[in-house]
C-alpha cells in the first residue's frame, strides 16, 4: 500500500467548505472579465480556490482532502457559478478528478498527490483521437485530444483511448509527456481555457496509471468511505451541468438588478405580465434543477452508506435528469435575455456573457439528452441499459 506522506493532513472537521468557497466569491467576480478576455482564469483565482479547499474537496482524507459530500461539493460549486460560470467550470472538472483518482490504483494516488494535495489534474475524455497499444507493464499512448479544460494551470491529465481488444480505459499522463496546444478562440467559456492536449510521439503510461470503464461502471474501490461507491459518471456529469445552475441564478440577479436601475418606470415592469411570467419562470426551473440534483445525491449517499447497491434505472434516471439542466437553464436565460434591452446587446453585457456560456455548454456531450431519454425510456420499457457511462 501506498504511503501517505506526514505533512498531507487534511484540514480540521471544523472545515466549512461552502464558507470558505463564499469567501472568495468576490475576487472570482471581480476577475471574470479578465479572464474572459484572457481566455484564461486567473491564477489568483485557482490559487484562492485552493486555499478555500475546493480542489480538495473530494480527495481522500489520507491525501491531504476534505472527503466532502457530494452535496458539499455541488453546493460550494453553485457559489462559483454565481459569480463566473467559466470559473465554476473549470474548478469543478479540475477538482472532481481526484474523485476518479481515488477509485484507482493506490501508486496513482500516491504519483499524484504524495507531494502536494493541491496537485491539479485536467482531462480529456473523447477517445476519438486518442491511440493506446498494450505493451510490456502497461500502455504506449499518443494522439489529439480536444476540451482540456483549465489544463494551463495543471501538471497532469487524464485522456480517453480505445484499448484494442480490451475497450475504454481512462490513462494518467504527467506534464512533462505532453503540450497543450493553444486552440480555444471560442464563443463562450472563453475563461476555460479548452485547449488541446496533443502527445506526438508515443509514450509509456504504467499500467496502474490507468482506469477501465468497467471499474467505474462497478463502483471499485478501496476506500474506507463508503462514499466513493457512487458511481463515477454520477459525480463528473454535474460538474458540466452544474455551473449553468449558478450562471442562471446569476442571470435572474442581473436582470432583476438592471430593471431596478433602469430608466424605465419600474413599477411598469412589475405590472408588466410577460415580465413578471419569465422570472416567475426562469426562478421555478433553477429550484427544480437544483433540487432533483440534490434529492439524486441525498437517495445516492443513503444507499452507499447502507451498503446497498444503486439501482441501475435510477442511475439511467439520474443520468438524464443531469443531462437536461443545461437546456432547461438555456430557455430559463433565453426568456430574460429576449427582453433584457438594448444594453445587452453590446460586448461586455453580463446577461450576455451567461447566455454565451449557457449555449456553448450545451456542446459537451454530457449535456445533449436524446441518448440518455432514449436509454431510460427503454429500460423503463424493458430494454437493457445501453450506456456504461452512468
Amino acid at each position: 500500500m501506498a504511503e501517505a506522506p506526514a505533512q498531507a493532513t487534511a484540514p480540521p472537521s471544523s472545515w466549512n467548505l461552502v464558507e470558505e468557497v463564499a469567501a472568495v466569491s468576490g475576487l472570482i467576480a471581480d476577475r471574470a472579465a479578465a479572464g474572459r478576455a484572457r481566455r484564461q482564469v486567473g491564477e489568483d483565482v485557482v490559487r484562492a480556490l485552493k486555499d478555500a479547499g475546493f480542489m480538495r474537496a473530494v480527495l481522500p482524507k489520507r491525501w491531504g482532502g476534505l472527503e466532502a459530500t457530494p452535496q458539499e461539493f455541488f453546493a460550494a460549486l453553485l457559489k462559483i457559478a454565481e459569480q463566473d460560470m467559466s470559473s465554476a467550470w473549470i474548478a469543478g472538472i479540475i477538482a472532481v478528478h481526484a474523485y476518479q483518482l481515488a477509485l484507482m490504483d493506490e501508486q496513482a494516488q500516491s504519483d499524484v498527490y504524495a507531494d502536494d494535495p493541491d496537485t491539479l489534474i485536467s482531462s480529456s475524455y473523447n477517445p476519438v483521437g486518442g491511440r493506446a497499444e498494450p505493451c510490456d507493464g502497461g500502455f504506449r499512448l499518443s494522439g489529439r485530444w480536444g476540451w482540456s479544460s483549465g489544463s494551463a494551470h495543471c501538471t497532469w491529465v487524464l485522456l480517453g483511448a480505445i484499448v484494442p481488444g480490451d475497450g475504454y480505459r481512462t490513462f494518467l499522463v504527467p506534464r512533462p509527456d505532453y503540450r497543450i496546444e493553444d486552440t480555444w478562440f471560442v464563443y463562450g467559456l472563453q475563461a476555460t481555457g479548452s485547449n488541446d492536449i496533443v502527445i506526438d510521439e508515443p509514450v509509456f503510461v504504467p499500467g496502474h496509471r490507468t482506469h477501465r470503464q468497467m471499474d467505474g461502471f462497478n463502483c471499485v474501490h478501496s476506500q474506507d468511505n463508503p462514499m466513493y461507491g457512487i458511481p463515477w459518471a454520477q459525480v463528473f456529469i454535474r460538474v458540466v451541468s452544474t455551473p449553468a445552475i449558478g450562471a442562471a441564478r446569476h442571470a435572474v440577479d442581473l436582470f432583476t438588478g438592471n430593471a431596478a436601475a433602469s430608466s424605465t418606470d419600474p413599477t411598469k415592469l412589475q405590472g408588466d405580465p410577460d415580465i413578471t411570467r419569465r422570472v416567475a419562470e426562469a426562478i421555478n426551473d433553477i429550484d427544480e434543477v437544483e433540487t432533483v440534483m440534490f434529492r439524486n445525491f441525498d437517495r445516492m449517499m443513503e444507499l452507499v452508506n447502507a451498503g446497498e447497491p444503486i439501482p441501475m434505472i435510477d442511475r439511467v434516471r439520474y443520468r438524464y435528469q443531469a443531462s437536461i439542466v443545461i437546456d432547461r437553464m438555456g430557455a430559463a436565460v433565453d426568456r430574460l435575455f429576449e427582453v433584457a434591452g438594448g444594453k445587452s446587446v453590446f460586448d461586455g453585457a453580463g446577461i450576455q456573457d451567461i447566455w454565451r456560456d449557457i449555449h456553448i455548454a450545451r456542446a459537451h456531450v454530457a449535456n445533449n439528452p436524446t441518448p440518455f431519454a432514449r436509454n431510460l425510456g427503454g429500460m423503463t420499457l424493458g430494454a437493457e441499459n445501453g450506456d456504461f457511462f452512468v
